[in-house]
């Protein structure tokens, strides 16, 4: 699987892509991801991505240039499955959009910043916008870096076992059980009993149980 992020601000993604599972997942060829800096696609002569907005008003505004001329390259080489654009007006990223871009080839990510992007490049080439709550940061590229995430760590090969993905927080609309590990007894604090009796269907009965409760408590509104 292939990702191409387009940003203005490349160094800020380096950390996110260069530790723990999305570095091995890239080590295995399982995924690539491709960071493009927007300044080597503009004709300016000071490397400007960004204008005044039509109409007057706070803020600037990032062109369509260098959006578009990277864009184009890109769908020269191979074909996209998705541009999604990183914006808080999108669709709020959850776990079945995860699983559903999990099994996407290639995806192209757009990095707003300043004020936004033109709207012509949300018109003419975004097929899916994308927000990960309701607040605005300062770019796209933090967004960005958790879709990513979210979806790398879903295509098979990536964990080492590929059935820890499908009991996280979220898969078939629950939230995780309370998980433990050593000691069983810390400080007079134990682990639930029936964790430790090795009756595998006592304790899924017992883990089911519990996420209900829990996402009844914090999300009831999954279960509707």
């Amino acid at each position: 699987m292939r990702f191409d992020i387009l940003t203005v601000l490349p160094g800020l993604l380096e950390s996110p892509f260069a530790h723990s599972i999305l570095q091995r997942a890239q080590k295995k060829g399982i995924a690539e991801i491709h960071v493009h800096n927007l300044r080597n696609y503009t004709t300016h002569k000071h490397k400007s991505v960004d204008d005044y907005p039509y109409g007057g008003g706070s803020g600037m505004v990032m062109m369509i240039e260098p959006f578009a001329t990277c864009i184009e390259q890109l769908k020269s080489e191979r074909t996209y499955d998705e541009v999604i654009f990183m914006t808080p007006d999108g669709i709020t990223l959850n776990q079945s959009i995860a699983n559903e871009l999990s099994v996407k080839q290639n995806i192209i990510i757009l990095c707003g910043h300043y004020k936004g992007i033109d709207q012509r490049i949300r018109d003419l080439y975004v097929t899916r916008e994308l927000s990960i709550g309701d607040y605005v940061l300062s770019g796209g590229e933090l967004p960005a870096a958790i879709v990513v995430d979210a979806v790398v760590r879903l295509i098979p090969g990536v964990l080492s076992d590929e059935t820890s993905a499908l009991s996280d927080s979220f898969q078939g609309d629950l939230l995780d059980a309370p998980v433990y590990t050593r000691p069983a007894n810390w400080n007079g604090h134990e682990v639930p009993p029936i964790l430790l009796s090795g009756n595998t269907p006592e304790i899924e009965k017992w883990r089911f149980d519990q996420s209900v409760e829990r996402t009844k408590a914090r999300r009831p509104d999954l279960l509707q």
